[in-house]
């Protein structure tokens, strides 16, 4: 994946929180009046479906009432609707899926001026959704996903073709592992990958979503902005895995992907939840309640982290928005806290941070934009060939070392002339080398070993690596 870096940005991200403390009448002035004071344009909020009351609003007076502040203060709102349980959609597929596409054209008929819908939150994470795989190891959850996904965006559409239909909401992360004791779950890679593969299956001629949710937090909280995750999991640093992803899912179909060149393209990333948590300083102390769960970072770490994530994240055309998860605390300790602003109302360190990038940048790149094109090869591909290449005729055994950075299939083969003596296959998973053995009985003469190397997930992608081999007498 090529990195190309362009200068200019006419557009700017749109910089937000997901929050929704503002949806109590009681909390909105502070909410709104925060939200002005940090600059910020966006806030996504949570809309539960409960298949128990399918067609149910839950606080449906203080959304009205939100909504319409909102409106008045020029945030622009984003409904995330999730199932109210892991299993909501997947005990009864057909009639529940039917039921929440129905709950959203309920929820855009009564609320015609939000105009940004995410259908569901992580579903490769067992927590939002399952079953991740069945007894024998398939993936499930991305062609259960894919079947409410598609029915929601078709839903939505025919109420108000100018709604954005949001995909996904991907957690960064997943081990693809069926047989985990706990947490089993699907890298944001192979999710991709398992929704492009329902896609063409079902053979749709129309897109799924206009923009893909992601969440990109960092692997450990204490990790820099930009220490990533390795393949096929993705943070901050690895948007172009997951472009690339995506562009291996859905080349060549209705469903556009990643803008390619200088412009934004024609699906932009969501990244619709971000957040590094941090610990809690004794002065508020009295404010929460409860244990820490995870290793946290200082609150001066985060302030540097916020502001350098806007100005990273802005100088990527694919780029919408980012919004930070949360703008004030949860109190249990248990929860989250990675907000701008501590349970006890005042203001961390981070506050200033993202009030000060965002007034200075506007969310306009401040540098040179960094812009993405797909690769058509294998990410990391190499081969260590013999050190010999002048062997004696016998019988020999010729290790090739295989490495890569993504899944891939190897096939190596030895020829003599154009014409092929042997072929061996086999498989390198990403960043552990692979021992090919080519053994043979060699006659004098000249040889060459041909190695090609395929992607994977998407075995049109290759790299090809030959060397030359003699054999005396």
């Amino acid at each position: 994946m090529a990195a190309l870096v362009l200068a200019g940005n006419a557009s700017a991200i749109d910089v937000g929180v997901v929050d929704d403390f503002g949806i109590a009448p009681e909390n909105a002035p502070w909410f709104f009046d925060s939200l002005a004071d940090l600059g910020m344009r966006e806030n996504r909020v949570s809309i539960t479906w409960d298949p128990d009351a399918p067609t149910t609003i839950q606080r449906q007076q203080a959304l009205e009432s939100y909504v319409s502040y909102a409106s008045m203060r020029g945030i622009r709102v984003i409904f995330a609707v999730a199932p109210a349980k892991a299993r909501s959609i997947t005990a009864n597929p057909n009639t529940a899926g039917a039921q929440y596409a129905s709950f959203l054209q309920q929820l855009a008929r009564t609320f015609p001026t939000v105009k940004d819908y995410v259908v569901g939150n992580e579903p490769n994470q067992p927590r939002f959704w399952q079953p991740q795989f069945g007894r024998n190891g398939v993936q499930l959850s991305p062609a259960a996903y894919y079947a409410l996904l598609a029915r929601s965006y078709d839903a939505l559409k025919a109420v108000d073709p100018a709604i954005t239909v949001i995909g996904i909401g991907l957690s960064p992360r997943g081990n693809d592992a069926p047989g985990a004791k706990d947490n089993v779950s699907i890298s944001p890679v192979r999710f991709i990958s398992g929704l492009g593969k329902a896609y063409r299956r079902a053979k749709r001629q129309r897109p799924i979503m206009d923009e893909l949710g992601f969440h990109p937090y960092p692997d450990r909280d204490t990790d820099s902005l930009t220490k990533g995750y390795r393949w096929p999991n993705a943070g901050v640093p690895n948007l172009g895995r997951i472009k690339q992803a995506f562009w291996d899912a859905f080349r060549g179909t209705r469903q556009p992907t990643f803008g390619e060149g200088t412009s934004r393209g024609r699906i932009a990333f969501r990244l619709d939840e971000l957040g590094w948590q941090v610990g809690i300083v004794p002065s508020s102390a009295g404010a929460y309640y409860g244990r820490e769960s995870v290793r946290t970072t200082n609150e001066s770490n985060q302030a540097g982290i916020y502001n350098q994530a806007i100005r990273y994240l802005a100088c990527d055309a694919s780029v919408r928005s980012v919004l930070f998860f949360l703008l004030r605390d949860e109190p249990d300790l248990e929860r989250w806290q990675a907000a701008l602003v501590r349970a006890d109302g005042s203001r961390r360190p981070s506050f200033d941070s993202v009030k000060g990038t965002v007034a200075q940048t506007g969310g306009r790149c401040p540098g040179r934009m960094r812009s993405w094109r797909h690769t058509t090869t294998v990410t990391g591909a190499k081969v260590r060939f013999p050190r010999k290449r002048v062997l004696p005729a016998r019988r020999l055994s010729l290790a090739l070392v295989v490495n890569a950075q993504e899944d891939a299939t190897v096939e190596a083969a030895l020829y003599r002339g154009n014409r092929r003596a042997l072929r061996k296959r086999s498989t390198v998973k990403a960043y552990r080398s692979r021992i090919v053995r080519i053994s043979n009985r060699f006659r004098p003469g000249r040889y060459s070993i041909r190695v090609t190397i395929r992607a994977a997930l998407n075995t049109s992608r290759a790299k090809r690596f030959s060397t030359s081999l003699r054999i005396k007498r």
